[in-house]
């Protein structure tokens, strides 16, 4: 009797622990079927990654920098062209 007892608990244990590994394979499967669906959303969304994100984003920076400095350079140009311009135009009368 302990014997045929054995062999049963043997067993069962044995279907438990082939049941655990079968649930852990289908665990895996879920796993990646959901990270491919969540990537192909995301992939379809067209959202773009942080890396790129930030690159883009330094360059525009960089770009606005420029911009203001050119900017400033423009201004001093006209100010001066302006200050030459009207030393010129002082010692002459408007109607003459």
């Amino acid at each position: 009797m302990t014997q045929t007892n054995n062999r049963f608990f043997d067993e069962i244990g044995r279907l438990m622990n082939d049941a655990a590994g079968a649930a852990q394979g289908v665990k895996r499967e879920i796993d990646t079927v959901m990270r491919s669906q969540a990537e192909r959303i995301l992939r379809d969304l067209d959202l773009v990654k942080r890396e790129e994100f930030e690159a883009v984003k330094d360059m525009a920076r960089l770009a606005r920098e420029e911009n203001e400095a050119l900017k400033a350079r423009i201004d001093a140009l006209e100010t001066r062209l302006g200050a030459s311009t009207g030393d010129a135009g002082a010692g002459s009368a408007p109607g003459a």
